[in-house]
């Protein structure tokens, strides 16, 4: 038997290897359809189910289910999830947030544990996408997951190095290339799969949930996901559409429009995104915006605090959380965006007895402000972190992308879409390049591929730190129209990949 080759594993997150060839890596290309997901196992449910005659739902929901067994202090059964869906006419956007408790007789959400935790719609949703756009159910959707949970799957870097760094990990982290299984969430799936999502959100599930934590088994009989119409803003002759509150996408929005009037540098690309996000914070709750929040007399306003050489000490609290995000298109011209999330890694750190189910801890992101539009009330959906984007060129679909990781999501939304309308980057590129990211303590984090870039900013006020670690940066997926095909990447921060059929 040969021994095995030496890998150096510490070595996969040392930023700037001189070695690297200094060559990019090239997009995917299809002509039919195409999945693009933050895992190889998630791609690969997809491409299977579009190969068994489901479309591009089909697969997104098959590669989401997947990615709560791959992926599973990210997302879960026990968390929510929104997706935007382009039905080869109109765009539809599904909000699958769940709520807090219907009656709080005084309790305080906290950040962990019991009192964190609000209804899971991740599994609502899925429901509800497969019956009004999928052709293979709901059932067929869950099957490969269930097989992958109860047989096991293999610990990749990526997850192993976020899971080690989990303060509420249910169970111990598995080695790299250890296989883990989770025969309890593989019956649950099987459950949901034969049943329906009335096997959580009642009967034994549901009280097993209630039965650690704040929820009654009523918040969850009661959970509903709502149908929205998505924002829609347009950025040079490119409409970028995010769903409305309670999640953040409005920041992404927000932080574009702003951008669009400001000298095109680095350095007002920060400052826009922090004026955004303080706006976001502001406004954002379980309600409508504000009538007049893209009002051009408005922006400009917004637009005079920035300096060419002084920074803007925004007052923000950013949240914080972990997330998973995909993509996927079809020959009919179907093309969904779907994220889905536990907030934090492995979200509340409670598991519902006997189900595998890990519960979220959304409850987190209420305002502590009383007085605050996103303040803790019974049956409530707190401030968001989660946004599935879609982009459209007119009245004709662009294609679906996403950038996953709680505060990151609305700044590599933007970041990704500047790189694509304004320097012409391919999917691949867009989601490559260096990224930036603004801190609620003021200072701003590059990573190495910016760190050029430091001295400047430092010249012109801002805290800068090059980043450590690549987690802070989120991973996407883009997948767009190219002509009759189609033409997708994958984040290189991830472990999957764009697969075509």
């Amino acid at each position: 038997m040969l021994a095995p080759v030496h890998v150096d594993l510490n070595a996969l997150f040392e930023p700037g290897r001189a070695e690297a060839s200094g060559w990019r890596r090239m997009p995917a290309v299809a002509r039919e359809a195409m999945v693009a997901t933050s895992h190889s196992q998630a791609t690969r449910a997809g491409l299977r189910a579009l190969e068994r005659g489901g479309n591009a739902v089909d697969a997104a929901l098959a590669a989401a289910a997947m990615l709560t067994v791959c992926e599973p202090g990210d997302n879960g059964v026990g968390g929510d999830a929104f997706a935007i869906v382009w039905d080869g006419e109109q765009l539809h956007g599904i909000n699958g947030s769940g709520r807090s408790p219907g009656r709080l007789d005084g309790r305080e959400a906290s950040e962990y544990g019991p009192t964190s935790v609000t209804v899971p719609g991740a599994v609502r949703l899925w429901a509800d996408l497969a019956e009004r756009f999928g052709t293979l159910g709901l059932d067929a959707a869950l099957g490969a997951a269930a097989d992958a949970a109860a047989g096991g799957v293999v610990c990749t870097p990526r997850v192993g190095d976020k899971w080690r760094g989990a303060e509420r990990a249910p169970m111990p982290a598995p080695a790299v290339g250890e296989t883990y299984a989770m025969p309890e969430l593989a019956a649950t799936l099987r459950r949901i799969a034969s049943e329906g999502p009335a096997a959580l959100y009642e009967g034994e599930i549901a009280a097993a949930i209630a039965a650690v934590c704040w929820l009654a088994e009523e918040d969850l009989e009661a959970h509903r996901s709502e149908w929205v119409e998505p924002l829609r803003r347009r950025y040079r002759g490119v409409d970028v559409c995010e769903l409305p509150p309670n999640g953040q996408g409005v920041a992404a929005l927000l932080a574009l429009a702003l951008y669009d009037g400001l000298d095109p540098d680095l350095h007002s690309e920060i400052e826009a995104m922090k004026l955004a996000l303080e706006d976001a914070r502001a406004v954002v709750h379980d309600g409508p915006l504000p009538d007049d929040l893209f009002d051009e007399e408005r922006l400009a306003g917004r637009r005079s605090l920035v300096g060419a050489d002084r920074t803007l000490d925004a007052s923000f609290v950013l949240p914080r959380g972990g997330t998973t995000y995909l993509c996927a298109v079809g020959g009919n011209g179907m093309a969904i965006s779907l994220i889905q999330s536990l907030y934090e890694r492995f979200g509340s750190g409670v598991v519902a007895g006997g189900t595998g189910i890990v519960l979220q801890n959304r409850g987190a992101g209420f305002s502590d402000d009383a007085g605050h539009p996103n303040a803790l009330a019974p049956a409530k959906r707190p401030y968001h972190t989660i946004i599935p984007g879609m982009l459209l060129e007119g009245d004709a679909l662009l294609g679906p992308f996403g950038v996953m990781g709680g505060p990151m999501q609305p700044q590599g939304h933007f970041q990704v879409v500047r790189r694509l309308v304004d320097e012409g980057a391919d999917p691949q590129a867009a989601l490559d390049a260096p990224r930036w990211r603004v801190e609620e303590a003021g200072y701003v984090e590059l990573e190495p591929g910016l760190a050029a870039e430091a001295g400047d900013l430092r010249a012109r006020g801002h805290e800068i730190r090059i980043a450590a670690s690549q987690h802070g940066f989120g991973v996407g997926q883009m997948i767009l129209r190219l002509g009759d095909a189609w033409i997708g990447g994958s984040d290189g921060r991830g472990d999957g990949y764009a697969g075509a059929i």
